[in-house]
């Protein structure tokens, strides 16, 4: 009669580097993937846009708000507390992915 295998850590699988090993690091290596580029593509593509934007609409850099001109206006101060906000965003997120994974494969 064979005793049940104990169960192992997921650490031990990565640091063995077997296959199962390989699945939790791809698993998290593609979270981290799609969180990079959800970040990139919500944020940096429309401030990268803006100039285009810009150029595409002439009409637009004409416009004035608070006595700065709107082009001015959200490439000089809108563009930072987004970007501030991205990255607390998505600090956020990554830390709550690593948790997640530590928790996956911490020992039983």
């Amino acid at each position: 009669m064979r005793a049940a295998p104990r169960p192992t850590a997921g650490t031990q699988e990565i640091d063995a580097q077997t296959a199962l090993g390989a699945v939790y690091m791809r698993s998290l290596v593609r979270t981290q993937l799609r969180l990079a580029v959800t970040v990139l593509v919500l944020v940096v593509g429309p401030l990268a846009a803006l100039p285009l934007v810009f150029v595409l609409a002439p009409g637009i850099r004409e416009v004035s708000a608070l006595g700065l001109p709107l082009p001015w206006l959200l490439l000089g101060v809108l563009v930072h507390p987004v970007l501030v906000g991205a990255g607390w965003w998505y600090a956020r997120r990554a830390e709550r992915a690593d948790a997640e994974f530590a928790e996956l494969v911490a020992p039983p």
